[in-house]
């Protein structure tokens, strides 16, 4: 099960980080939920990761989501909040709907990691 929420995860995250980069009201530049390209290239490389670990060690899927939601609830989620609407570190744009939807996401892949511990070697 983990194995199958960290892909979906990965395709999600690429879709989104891509999506981010032409322009749209759904993500990016003024839109509702606010992109720069910095913003969307940490979609990517998160998309990446949980990719790379389904096929490279689908044994570690359960720990890549329980980390990387760790990640988004203490580190993206708390400065975001802290910022508000503006820059994460002076240029990763966000406004409140991006920092909402981490804290969910973060607290989601979190919950899935921790859920599916030893189930992450398990075929889709």
């Amino acid at each position: 099960m983990a194995k199958t929420i960290a892909t979906i995860l990965g395709v999600v995250f690429l879709v989104i980080g891509l999506l981010g980069l032409f322009p749209n009201s759904i993500v990016g530049d003024g839109a509702y939920f606010h992109t720069d390209f910095w913003h969307n290239l940490v979609h990517l490389v998160t998309g990446l990761v949980f990719l790379l670990v389904v096929s490279r060690s689908p044994g570690k899927s359960a720990s890549t989501l329980t980390i990387l939601g760790i990640i988004y609830l203490l580190v993206i989620t708390t400065i975001g909040f802290s910022v508000g609407e503006g820059n994460i570190l002076g240029f990763i744009a966000v406004n409140s709907h991006d920092n909402w939807l981490h804290l969910v996401l973060g607290f989601g892949a979190f919950i899935a990691g921790l859920s599916t511990k030893g189930s992450s070697s398990q075929m889709m």
